[in-house]
This record gives structure tokens, C-alpha cells and sequence, in this order.
């Protein structure tokens, strides 16, 4: 990368335009104040901000680890917004999405 483009510069070119830094700490905090794996900010039908958990959170470790991501959405995410654009939801969507961690399954155990 070009040492004269910075941060903010290169957010721009990739997606076409700047990305205010507190989207980001939005949701981040958001997923810090839930329980959920993924909180997820709609800024257009092709932008989204993403905060995704590495590992479930738990009391005992001493620290955490959270991917923040933008970009395209993924193919989850593409349905999503469709299904605002056919309800007439315009963009950017007010409330951040989350997604719940997966359910366990029982393991059949030897009786």
C-alpha cells in the first residue's frame, strides 16, 4: 500500500465512499452489550460493518478476541437485503442485526 494513502483514503477507494469511524465502535459495542456471535450494520444494499466474536465470551478468560469486517455482505446478509428492499425498508437500516451463537446438539451417550 502506498505510504501517502491513508486509512480513511483507502476505505474511500474500496468501496466508493467514507466510512464514519464511530459505525465502527457502534458495533462493537453493540456486540459487547449482547450475547450474540455476530452484530451486523447495513450502510447500503453492497456495505455492511460486521463484528463477529472469535470465541464465545466467557468469565474465566482474561481476553477476548472480535473481527471487525466491511465490505460486500455475504450471501446470509444478500437475503436480508432483499427481503428489505421487497418491505421497502430504506438504507442504512436504523437497528444493528445479531446473530445468535448456534445451538448444541445432545450427544447420544453410552447409557
Amino acid at each position: 500500500m502506498n505510504p501517502l494513502i491513508t486509512r480513511d483514503v483507502a476505505i474511500t477507494l474500496l468501496i466508493g465512499r467514507a466510512i464514519d469511524p464511530r459505525i465502527f465502535s457502534t458495533v462493537c459495542g453493540a456486540l459487547i452489550a449482547s450475547d450474540a456471535k455476530t452484530a451486523t450494520k447495513y450502510l447500503l444494499s453492497n456495505v455492511v460493518v460486521r463484528a463477529t466474536w472469535h470465541n464465545k465470551p466467557h468469565s474465566k478468560n482474561t481476553r477476548e478476541t472480535m473481527i471487525v469486517s466491511y465490505g460486500n455482505p455475504n450471501y446470509l446478509e444478500r437475503n436480508f437485503v432483499r427481503a428489505c428492499k421487497k418491505a421497502g425498508e430504506v438504507f442504512p437500516v436504523k437497528k444493528i442485526q445479531f446473530r445468535p451463537w448456534p445451538k448444541k446438539v445432545a450427544k447420544k451417550g453410552k447409557a
